[in-house]
C-alpha cells in the first residue's frame, strides 16, 4: 500500500509591511465635472487616492461639493490609516470642489503647513481668430 501523505498548505506570501509616513503632500484637482484627491509622500509616491466617482456619485451629482466633502472624507480616513498627521497641500482647477474638499481636510484633524493654488494661467493664451475680410 502507498503511504498516505499529508499535503502542507500553500505558503501564503508575506503581506507587504504598512507604511507609516507622518508627513505627506495632498493634490485636489478640481474640475467642473469631477474632484480628485491624491495623498502623496514628500517624494512623490502616491499612498492613497479617491474621486467623487470612487465615493459613489454619478452624472451631474458628481460635481457638486457635497460630493468633494464625502470623497475627501473617505481619502482622509485612509490617510489617518497610514499615520499621517500634517501635510501640504496643493490645489488645482476651477471646480466647485474645492473650498469645500479643503474644509473637509480641515475638519478631519490633520495639521496643514501649507496650501498653495497650483491652478495653471496662460501667460499669452490661445492664438486669436483670423481677421475678418471686408
Amino acid at each position: 500500500m502507498k503511504k498516505k501523505t499529508e499535503k502542507t498548505p500553500a505558503k501564503k506570501s508575506a503581506a507587504k509591511p504598512a507604511r507609516v509616513v507622518r508627513k505627506a503632500r495632498v493634490y485636489i484637482q478640481s474640475t467642473f465635472n469631477n474632484t480628485i484627491i491624491t495623498f502623496t509622500d514628500l517624494e512623490g509616491k502616491t499612498l492613497c487616492w479617491g474621486s467623487t466617482g470612487a465615493a459613489g456619485f454619478r452624472g451631474t451629482r458628481k460635481h457638486t461639493p457635497f460630493a468633494a466633502t464625502t470623497a475627501m472624507n473617505a481619502v482622509a480616513k485612509k490617510g489617518k490609516m497610514l499615520g499621517i498627521r500634517e501635510m501640504e497641500i496643493y490645489i488645482k482647477g476651477p471646480g466647485s470642489g474645492r473650498d469645500a474638499a479643503l474644509r473637509a481636510l480641515k475638519a478631519a484633524g490633520f495639521k496643514m503647513d501649507l496650501i498653495a493654488d497650483v491652478t495653471p494661467i496662460p501667460h499669452n493664451g490661445p492664438r486669436p481668430r483670423k481677421a475678418r475680410r471686408t
